[in-house]
């Protein structure tokens, strides 16, 4: 036993170390750390990448895929107008006084099917132009935005981290982005709208006006609709929960149910909606076959990074289980009292804090709890992945590229940047484990 932890605690070490000082790539600092791990658990030098390699194809295999359509469809509501539509919309509808609390809702609908990354390209200059328009401070709406994409990057797939812990712990994919999406509304409320007040008057900064020029992103000649845009973000998430709710009633074995059962597998929803975004978005605005490809293409290569981390990380995940260490760390836990949720939090934060990755983070703290999954309840299975999701968020730091990302954004110092993005990362991420656990408690 004493082994296997050893060896846990360099595999993670190691990772940590190449990612934070050595500046790594953390797809080469995982596998380095999985090998290094395999070696000192006894697993043998020839042996170090065997369990590596089967759990990086069956990731990819399980979750590639959807990251995969999930761009795609995320490229063409960026690359047609679609997405700014829905924030316009939104916001053209909204009083003065609403306008946080519209800004929150509108990166909570955006935040669905796109990376967190992307939806900060989309909704930050808006936010400046909004701002700027109604004489407010920058964070009064910036945290809000900041707020809704986060979460949803933390809760809800076909988001990395949620699908990636799904896949690990068996979760039922349906039931776990409903859960997910009920947790996230009362995370966004605090986190974003009423959080922004007081950060508001903490950091007083007003909009810069070089966010607001044109990003040159739209490459339709006209833009689509609303309600075509918003019937691409939801149809997945309606597909998903529809089948869940067939599935739940016991009308799948009927042929409607059937189809509707099938429409919902996380691969088929996504492929529909990849589909139907490449026509609406693409083909009926005016675009060529060739420029659909193009922008298809584009989707694709905007990711390619995410999906060897991913996979990395799922290569990672399977040298815990085969070399033993996941149900040694799983008994520790299980006999040391702490709550399930709790744990899988704590687990995911530490990693988050350390590594800077929320990703890694989700992937490392799956790997180490899918040992006490088996025989719990479909609903405590879900809540588990929401609690990891909730930890993986924890403190976005010096160590995030996220962190750099909003500082520059907003034109913020360090210290501002702690005292905003950070704070509001760590009260996201508590705020998310207490509706987690409370849910678990009416459910």
């Amino acid at each position: 036993m004493a082994q296997l932890i050893i060896a846990a605690i360099l595999g993670i070490a190691a990772i940590i170390a190449l990612i934070v000082w050595a500046k790594v790539h953390p797809f080469i600092a995982l596998m380095l750390g999985s090998a290094l791990m395999a070696t000192v658990a006894g697993m043998g030098y020839k042996n170090m990448f065997a369990s590596f390699t089967t759990g990086f194809g069956s990731t990819m295999a399980g979750v590639g895929l959807l990251v995969v359509f999930g761009a795609v469809t995320g490229r063409f509501l960026v690359s047609s107008g679609g997405a700014e539509v829905i924030v316009d919309t939104i916001l053209d509808r909204t009083s003065h006084r609403a306008l946080p609390w519209a800004i929150a809702g509108a990166a909570f609908i955006v935040g669905i099917p796109l990376f967190f990354e992307v939806g900060v390209v989309i909704l930050i200059p808006i936010v400046m132009y909004a701002a700027k328009r109604a004489k407010m401070p920058v964070m009064l709406l910036g945290i809000p935005a900041l707020a809704g994409l986060s979460t949803l990057h933390a809760f809800v797939p076909p988001h990395p981290g949620p699908l990636v812990a799904i896949q690990s712990l068996g979760a039922n994919l349906g039931l776990t982005l409903g859960l997910g999406l009920l947790v996230a509304i009362p995370t966004v409320i605090v986190s974003g709208p009423l959080l922004g007040r007081i950060m508001a008057r903490w950091v007083p900064v007003e909009a810069h006006t070089d966010m607001l020029g044109d990003s040159g992103a739209v490459v339709t000649t006209s833009k689509p609709r609303f309600g075509t845009a918003l019937s691409v973000v939801l149809l997945p998430v309606v597909l998903m929960l529809l089948a869940t709710v067939v599935e739940l009633s016991g009308a799948g074995k009927n042929p409607v149910g059937a189809i509707l059962v099938f429409l919902g597998e996380p691969l088929v929803a996504l492929l529909v909606t990849t589909l139907v975004a490449m026509w609406v978005l693409g083909l009926r605005r005016g675009l060529s076959l060739k420029h659909v490809s193009d922008q298809v293409g584009q989707g694709i290569s905007s990711i390619a990074g995410v999906i060897l981390i991913v996979g990395a990380g799922g290569g990672f995940k399977q040298t815990l289980v085969d070399s033993g260490i996941a149900d040694t760390v799983a008994q520790g836990i299980v006999g040391s009292g702490i709550p399930i949720l709790l744990a899988g939090w704590l687990v995911a934060m530490l990693v988050r804090v350390s590594t800077g990755s929320a990703t890694v983070a989700t992937i490392t703290a799956a790997g180490i709890m899918q040992p006490v999954m088996t025989g719990l309840p479909a609903v405590d299975v879900a809540l588990v992945v929401l609690a990891i999701g909730a930890g993986s968020v924890f403190l976005s730091h010096v160590n995030d590229a996220g962190f750099w990302l909003i500082k520059e954004y907003f034109g913020l110092t360090v210290g501002q940047t702690f005292k905003t993005w950070s704070l509001m990362e760590s009260v996201l991420s508590v705020v998310g484990l207490a509706a987690v656990s409370l849910v678990g408690v009416l459910v």
